[in-house]
């Protein structure tokens, strides 16, 4: 992954992402997952384009089920839009980099 995205952990998930001082997008994925595969590179891309206006935190969600858990990811690629600890969008599966930043920018208005 781009040094723009950060890993996180159920350990370091509320400092990281709850505590964060601008909006997340938090991409639950697992190594298994063909779709999180495919959508690694675009969420690569968004880390690096939109670095210092939302921080971009990836979770594996096979090291850390208690974070998945909290959030209900029931299936891999989800991704969560948060901003000031509260969810503001949830993306279930692979999206395109346009309809996925599109989503972005809607819910960080």
């Amino acid at each position: 992954m781009s040094q723009a995205a950060i890993n996180v952990t159920d350990e370091t998930f509320g400092a990281e992402v709850l505590q964060a001082e601008k909006p997340v997008l938090v991409d639950f994925w697992a190594s298994w997952c063909g779709p999180c595969q495919m959508l690694k590179p675009i969420v690569e891309k968004i880390a690096e384009e939109m670095k210092g206006k939302i921080k971009v935190a990836l979770v594996e969600v096979d090291h850390n089920p208690i974070s998945a858990a909290k959030y209900n990811v029931m299936s891999v690629p989800t991704l969560l839009i948060v901003e000031n600890g509260q969810v503001k969008n949830q993306i279930i599966g692979a999206q395109g980099e346009k309809d996925l930043k599109e989503k972005i920018n809607e819910a960080i208005r």
